[in-house]
């Protein structure tokens, strides 16, 4: 008896939870799309510390890292997992630069369609401004906390990659506070931000491998 009221305790939370999140009306998706677009414009900078989640069917376990992330308009990106491993990957115009614990490497994605449109979306998706962008089918949805903006890939390259792109705005400055990447086999990437800097200064050294 106890097992059940706890299944049903669960099934009405879990009811109300969701039912908590509904979808935009077109005037909402207008209003929030414009806040979202200035808040980005008036973003030269970001440092932020993240949290991330991934999220592997066979395992128990999400495992968990974090670091330090580096954004300097237009396109510098610089990635920096600082526990329980040290790791940097930076997005520097035409190439990706890698530091594996001291090993250093860099890979040329100039001529890739492909990873320039995946770099493309890192940069937007940390702005929080990716409603231009053609290649996606894009759904809007609101909580009492949260605004949620769902991005399904039109392209079948980026599909074969990516699934979905979820990003939680916070309601009150349109910031990106959380990004969700779910893959084709609906294994998941969660990336949450804390402590984040706005237009603080950052020199081009810090894009530097």
């Amino acid at each position: 008896m106890r097992s059940y009221f706890l299944l049903l305790f669960f099934i009405v939370f879990g009811s109300a939870m969701q039912a908590q999140e509904t979808a935009m009306s077109t005037s909402e998706i207008a209003s929030f799309k414009e806040k979202v677009v200035a808040s980005a414009k008036n973003t030269q900078t970001i440092k932020s510390d993240f949290t991330q989640y991934k999220h592997l069917d066979f395992l128990a376990d999400d495992v968990k890292t974090s670091g330090k992330m580096v954004f300097k308009a237009p396109n510098l990106v610089k990635w920096e997992y600082t526990n329980p491993y040290k790791y940097s990957v930076i997005f520097k115009e035409d190439q990706l630069l890698i530091n594996d614990g001291g090993t250093k490497s860099k890979v040329d994605i100039g001529n890739s369609k492909l990873f320039k449109k995946l770099n493309q979306l890192i940069v937007n998706s940390v702005k929080g401004n990716m409603f231009s962008d053609a290649d996606f089918t894009v759904s809007f949805f609101k909580s009492p906390k949260y605004n949620k903006a769902v991005f399904i890939p039109k392209d079948k390259k980026i599909a074969g990659y990516i699934a979905s792109f979820e990003l939680l705005f916070n309601k009150d400055d349109a910031q990106v506070y959380e990004v969700k990447m779910v893959e084709p086999s609906q294994d998941f990437t969660r990336i949450i931000f804390s402590n984040r800097v706005l237009n603080s200064t950052i020199n081009d050294s810090a894009f530097s491998n």
